[in-house]
């Protein structure tokens, strides 16, 4: 705005020509009347956004010691009409509300733009997303209110984090997603690792290995394992005398193989046979 020290000495240069004010429009400045040309030369306000002058034709709205034409007050962002909306200033800038609290809104961490007030957003590791802006890195597919895992700084999709990362069962070669058994060096899903002959699930419990085949103790037991030529019980290699003894085709355990008339352990030892029975040298002898 023009100060009081120029509008006097503007006076003082205008006041000797005695203009003759008569009959024309004129306006008092400091108490002083000047004709409206000059009035817009000398002494009106200039306006903050075009910087030209303020005439007395002209609306003039001010602000904070700052004025305006009427069609100049508008917003510094979407240029729209202020002089009759609610209005805020950021920076000695002029905006209406709704670009005021983008301005302060915290940005979308996937595009970038502001996020207004009520709308839907989606808060991870301190950042901040638009709802259909969080997305999974490999699909694309908002996320949403599914459940989702992470990679370094991306995320994904269950689904596809399942077919990127996660390891493959060895027996249905489908994702193992949580818990698992590794056998042999290979992964498998505890549902996949069961008995080759009954299906039970083996994850916590003892089995045996027979021919590239896994079964519990019981189906060992039954449907495989060899009978001792002594007792007649399977030979499973579990519990007490895991070591066999072979000898022409027929099988023992170990604490089996004895002497079948002093019953003497011949495991490790000299025997001889009379018929199908093993016998000790001395009973041999006798």
């Amino acid at each position: 705005s023009v100060t009081y020290k120029h509008s006097q000495s503007v006076w003082s240069r205008l006041n000797p020509l005695k203009y003759d004010l008569g009959g024309k429009r004129f306006v008092r400045n400091e108490g002083k009347p000047v004709c409206i040309r000059c009035h817009s030369k000398f002494c009106a306000n200039s306006c903050a956004e075009c910087h030209r002058p303020i005439s007395v034709e002209s609306k003039e709205l001010s602000h904070k010691g700052r004025h305006w034409h009427e069609e100049c007050f508008r917003c510094a962002k979407c240029y729209k009409p202020l002089a009759k909306e609610p209005f805020s200033t950021k920076d000695d800038r002029i905006m209406c509300g709704k670009c005021c609290s983008r301005e302060d809104a915290p940005r979308c961490h996937g595009c970038y733009k502001s996020i207004l007030a009520g709308t839907e957003t989606v808060e991870y590791k301190g950042n901040s997303w638009h709802d259909d802006c969080f997305t999974c890195y490999s699909c694309k597919q908002p996320i949403g209110s599914q459940s989702f895992l992470s990679k370094g700084s991306d995320v994904y999709c269950s689904p596809c984090y399942d077919k990127k990362f996660a390891k493959l069962c060895f027996s249905c070669k489908k994702p193992i997603t949580s818990g698992g058994v590794t056998y042999q060096d290979e992964p498998w899903h505890g549902h996949c690792f069961v008995c080759t002959s009954c299906s039970k699930p083996l994850a916590g419990f003892k089995f045996t290995k027979h021919q590239d085949q896994v079964f519990c103790v019981d189906c060992f037991k039954n449907c495989v394992a060899k009978k001792c030529s002594g007792c007649q019980n399977p030979i499973t290699g579990f519990g007490k005398g895991v070591n066999v003894v072979k000898y022409e085709g027929g099988s023992w355990h170990e604490y089996c193989f004895n002497c079948k008339r002093c019953s003497i352990s011949l495991a490790n030892k000299r025997f001889v046979t009379d018929g199908n029975d093993i016998l000790c040298p001395d009973c041999g002898n006798k």
